[in-house]
């Protein structure tokens, strides 16, 4: 027998050998475990059908703070079981769940297009309806590499490489099998409120020297009104796009002959910001600030002594060579700040 305490500090005992989901079932009710996504053990969440421990467990349902990662993470397995049932020579690469939703990278040769997204969704939603258990299996890092070497999965393979673990975690539901740390839903059933929603490139490791991946996005929730919630926000914000509102107002002008994210103001646009600059300054002034300006380059000894060019020197503009010496384009003000209240003493 184990014991195990509950978050009021109940204690049951439980026979050991058993999940957590049968657990639940016997000493706690069965309502609770028909809702039960998974279990936080110890502080650390785990799969309903993991065995029992003596611990301090919470018990994770659609009403808990963890259970939309745990829905969306699920859901993105399940796109890409779709995907894969659909296009069968396609390698699956990462799949994580994110802020408003999920994603999962592809190297396809079918270049997905959104009339693509209507039959995932449809190929999913059969999934859903099979109601297919997610289930966890421990293996060897060499077992593991075997299966995927003959399922073709070498971006699988790649990321085996990387953890240097000896053991790995693989999770199947149906014939769909991925690397995956988990834990994940007890079964496919739970993630009947999905949307897919966009297509994207994205390089494999986010490295432009790697090879450009297909990117579906999607969300899901638990109820029909969060999704209608969030798509209206997702519509309205695309209505209010500066993008779309810029052009339609002829406010400012993009050109890939300037550059990306570099606005070229028109006379309209040219009013608006003077006004909001003039409204700036304004409320600053009346809060008691101080205004000051600073150039928007400066010597290289000057961003070696803010730390800048040690830790961020790739993510900055290439340096000028101005009279034989390096000059940078300003990543932030505050060492300029910082100069300017050097140059006397204040107390």
């Amino acid at each position: 027998m184990v014991a195990v305490t509950l978050p009021d500090g109940a204690v049951k005992q439980s026979q050991a050998g058993i999940s957590w989901k049968e657990f639940i079932q016997t000493e706690i009710g069965e309502g609770l475990a028909r809702n039960a996504l998974a279990v936080v053990v110890d502080g650390t969440m785990v799969d309903v059908s993991t065995e029992v421990s003596e611990s301090t467990i919470a018990v994770v349902t659609p009403s808990s703070p963890e259970a939309l990662d745990l829905l969306r993470h699920s859901t993105a397995h399940i796109m890409a079981d779709a995907v894969k049932q659909l296009f069968p020579s396609t390698k699956v690469t990462i799949g994580p769940s994110i802020d408003n939703g999920f994603y999962y990278d592809f190297d396809s040769e079918h270049r997905f297009v959104e009339e693509d997204l209507t039959t995932i969704q449809k190929k999913m939603k059969e999934i859903i309806k099979a109601k297919r258990s997610f289930n966890r299996r421990d293996v060897s890092a060499d077992e593991a590499k075997q299966l995927f070497g003959k399922m073709g999965e070498t971006y699988k393979n790649e990321i085996i490489d990387d953890l240097g673990e000896t053991t790995v975690s693989l999770y199947t539901h149906g014939d769909f099998v991925d690397l995956c740390r988990g834990p994940h839903l007890p079964h496919t059933g739970f993630a009947k409120v999905f949307r897919l929603l966009s297509i994207a490139g994205a390089y494999w490791r986010g490295d432009e020297k790697n090879k450009m991946l297909q990117r579906i996005y999607g969300t899901a929730f638990f109820s029909k009104s969060d999704l209608k919630e969030y798509l209206d926000m997702l519509q309205e914000a695309r209505e209010r796009d500066h993008r779309k509102v810029g052009k339609e107002l002829d406010l400012f002008e993009m050109s890939d002959e300037v550059g990306p994210g570099l606005a070229l103001w028109t006379p309209k646009g040219g009013v608006i910001r003077t006004v909001i600059e003039n409204f700036w300054r304004k409320e600053h002034y009346r809060n008691g600030y101080d205004i000051v300006y600073t150039p928007h380059i400066g010597r290289g000894h000057l961003w070696e002594t803010s730390g800048h060019l040690d830790f961020y020197r790739d993510g900055m503009y290439s340096p000028m060579d101005i009279d034989g010496e390096e000059y940078f384009a300003k990543p932030m003000n505050c060492p300029f700040h910082i100069v300017l209240y050097k140059r006397k003493m204040w107390s």
